[in-house]
């Protein structure tokens, strides 16, 4: 909804020009539509992973710059919803239909994409894909990710364009040993005699980083992607005093804040390298001020107040308190531009 963010069924049809949408009411749709998406100069992203706990969606934003967000049952029917909105976005432009299908039918990774730099992309603590726990016919493994989520990751990352350039890059990256199937599954998938099919987009199918993978970076690639993400203009700086993660105790950090690209940085004040200990993309990131009356849940140890909190794309909650009032409302109002 646009007014009220929550979500309700409505019946979809596609036209020509545009997109309509009805009410369904006692399990009929009304005769007249609720509304219309039109779909000159509209750009699809599929998927769209600006909400985690919702993996089934596209996105639409029209000429207009309105965001609509349109919630599927099921990644086929998704990818056959995005498909043919595609084709009606670009029906006037046959040069541009010629292209999109020469795309997909044909791929070739990118000159200035290396395997080291989608792996260390992936492991990025805010943007990187998601791990979680698995269970795989009794068996419980740690820290793994599907195969159809490791494909919607690099589609929305724009390492891929189609699913099968996607699941040819992720071939690509477990037979460079980046990545390995975990499960019944997706190891006997890696025994099939077609390259194509070892590689499953699927969302029963785990796969895990190779234990190597990390070790194995090469320290210019490492440097390359520290750049990338150093290279904002900075905006803000100052000490600021930091929750742990896992001893759930204060520090004090001096934190950097960049735009283009938009990046939070903290940095030891101890130590001499200049290095960043940790940092996280602000794309996706919601910050806010927190109350000083009593201590809030996910908070521990010797709070003075002035706290404000961050909650990355990934669901990471970092906890911060500055020295003053009119200090975390400067810090808020320099981060809300660029998430």
């Amino acid at each position: 909804g646009h007014v009220v963010r929550n979500w309700k069924v409505r019946w979809f049809v596609l036209l020509q020009d545009k997109l309509l949408y009805y009410k369904i009411e006692g399990g009929k749709k009304e005769p007249s539509p609720k509304g219309r998406i039109l779909l000159d100069g509209c750009t699809i992203t599929c998927p769209c992973l600006e909400y985690e706990n919702r993996p089934l969606l596209i996105k639409l934003k029209t000429k207009t710059n309105t965001d609509y967000f349109l919630e599927c049952c099921s990644r086929e029917e998704r990818d056959s919803w995005a498909l043919d909105i595609t084709g009606a976005i670009h029906a006037g432009h046959p040069v541009q239909v010629q292209e999109l299908h020469r795309m997909k039918n044909s791929f070739k990774l990118l000159e200035n994409i290396s395997l080291h730099n989608i792996v260390e992309r992936m492991y990025d603590s805010s943007t990187g894909i998601k791990l979680t726990r698995n269970l795989d016919q009794g068996n419980r493994y740690k820290e793994t990710f599907t195969g159809s989520a490791l494909v919607d990751w690099l589609i929305s990352n724009s390492f891929a364009v189609s699913r099968f350039e996607a699941v040819t890059l992720a071939s690509m990256l477990m037979d460079e040993n980046f990545i390995r199937p975990v499960g019944v599954r997706s190891t006997e998938a890696t025994r099939s005699s077609d390259p194509s099919e070892k590689f499953l987009d699927d969302s029963t199918a785990l796969y895990m980083f190779a234990e190597s993978s990390k070790k194995n970076t090469s320290s210019k690639e490492d440097v390359h992607f520290n750049i990338s993400e150093l290279s904002g203009t900075i905006v803000k700086q100052g000490f600021l005093v930091k929750q742990g993660h896992k001893r759930k105790n204060w520090k004090v950090r001096k934190f950097v804040l960049r735009a283009d690209p938009a990046f939070l940085h903290y940095y030891d004040p101890t130590k001499e390298d200049n290095k960043p200990v940790g940092g996280f993309s602000l794309r996706g990131c919601l910050v806010s001020a927190l109350e000083d009356n009593g201590v809030p849940a996910g908070v521990k140890g010797n709070v003075q107040g002035n706290l404000f909190k961050i909650i990355t794309r990934n669901d990471i909650h970092y906890y911060i308190q500055a020295s003053s009032k009119a200090e975390r409302v400067q810090w808020i109002e320099a981060i809300k531009p660029l998430t």
